[in-house]
Order: C-alpha cells, then structure tokens, then sequence
C-alpha cells in the first residue's frame, strides 16, 4: 500500500469518526428511513461489469446499511426494492432481479443476525403481480420474522405508491359498498389502515442515491412530511460517511409541519 493510500485510508476513518460523534450527539435519529436504491446499472457500467453484477453488489451493499442502521439507533428501513415500473425492463434483467430477490429473501431465514437482532422482514407491494416461488419464500420469511420486533425490515417489491393508493380507495370503496364503514368513518388514519401496511408509520428521512432528485413513486402517501436528502454516488458505492452525512443532514434541519 502506498502512503498517499495509507493518508488516504486515515482521513476517510477519522472523518467517519467525527461524523459518527456528530451523529450520536447532534439531535434526534430517524427512526424510519426510507431508501431508494439507485444506480446498480450505472455503477456497472462505470465498474466494467455486466449489470447483473451491479445488482448484486446493491444487495451486499444494502447488508452493510442495514448494520450501520442499528448502529445508530435506527429503527424502520423501509428499500425500494423492485417498482411496478421495473417490469418494464429486458425480461431477462426482470427474471433476474426477481430471482435475487427471492434468493436474498430465502438466505434471511438463515442469518443469524436476523434472529441475533430480531428483524422482522415485510414485503410491501402487489404481490399478485409476482411469481408464485417468491409469493411463497415471502410468506414463509414474513411467518419467520414475524413475532420479532426490535427493527423491521420493508422491502418494497412490485411496488408503486400511485398503485398503493388506488388499492387503498378501491379496499374502502368495497368495504364502504358492504356497509363495513360509514363515510364519516374515512379519515387519514383509516385510510392508513388500507395501505399495504397500515401499521408502517412515516419515514422521517427518504434517501436515493445515484444524484437523481426525486421520488419516484416510493411511498408517496407516506412521505407528505418526509425530509429528502439525495446523495451523489451510486448505490453500490454508498460509503459509511455518505449515510451518515445523509443522517446528519437530517438532524441539521428543522422540522416544522407547517407550523
């Protein structure tokens, strides 16, 4: 190793070190982060490697997230996954995405640190639109996890935030239709209750990577007061210190609701 990487190496940890002080001491953590994932494909690309690669670095890279999320006191992530939009791509890139998804999903049921630390893992999205095999791992991973409760894990698959809604309206118009509910009945908290997790509460901070500044269809009921912090790299490529400076962002921000 050369020196001027040996500097290089000791600045990034003593800067990871300041930013995690500021961090621990500087304000409230989220506790429900919303992350959408951008770039594998450009980081690919950038990288000199096929695009099925980059995905799978995605998948590693959101391991070491969910670590540094614990590690901070975090305890809601909520990862777009796969969009409704995503079914447009190559149907080959599809079928491998889907497959890594159900692997990935399969391998949290033998992690240690999933017991180790009590994650209990939803899928949120049109489950419906997804094949069978994964419709299953996701039934047997949510059975799995589901009396832990010291962090949870949302991964949004076949997921749209207009299609969530419309979803929504449609559960109450029916249960409206059925004379379930009354009209005086539907508020913003019942309305909650017919998203596809109505116990999941709103993410306080939503973070894409790859430089694009907007949301894309994630959470859109959710994020009404959400803090949007949109960070250069890709998302294989996140470093420690760009989450934290994402978490410190946050924390620098004042939060007032429309007062």
């Amino acid at each position: 190793m050369s020196l001027g990487r040996k500097i290089g190496d000791i600045t990034g940890e003593l800067y990871e070190k300041i930013l995690m002080e500021q961090v621990m001491s500087g304000g409230p953590i989220p506790k429900h982060i919303g992350i959408i994932t951008d770039g594998n494909r450009r980081y690919a690309r950038e990288h000199g490697i096929d695009p099925n690669s980059g995905h799978v670095r995605g998948k590693d890279k959101l391991e070491e997230v969910l670590e540094w999320s614990m590690e901070i006191g975090t305890k809601i992530i909520t990862v777009y996954g796969f969009s409704t939009e995503n079914f447009q791509r190559d149907p080959g890139e599809v079928d491998f995405l889907l497959n890594l998804i159900n692997d990935s999903l399969r391998n949290l049921m033998k992690d240690n640190r999933v017991v180790k630390n009590r994650i209990k893992v939803k899928v949120i999205g049109k489950l419906n639109v997804l094949p069978p095999k994964l419709v299953d791992t996701i039934s047997e991973l949510e059975k799995f996890t589901n009396s832990y409760e010291n962090f949870r894990l949302n991964i949004a698959v076949g997921y749209g935030g207009r299609e969530e809604i419309m979803d929504a309206i449609r559960k109450i118009s029916r249960d409206y239709s059925e004379g379930k509910i009354s009209m005086e009945d539907i508020t913003q908290d019942k309305f909650r209750e017919y998203l596809y997790d109505g116990t999941l509460p709103d993410p306080e901070l939503i973070l894409r990577t790859s430089g694009e500044e907007r949301i894309s269809n994630f959470l859109l009921w959710q994020s009404a007061y959400s803090e949007l912090y949109f960070s250069d790299v890709y998302w294989p490529a996140l470093k420690k210190t760009d989450f934290l400076k994402a978490i410190r962002a946050y924390q620098l921000r004042q939060r007032r609701y429309g007062k």
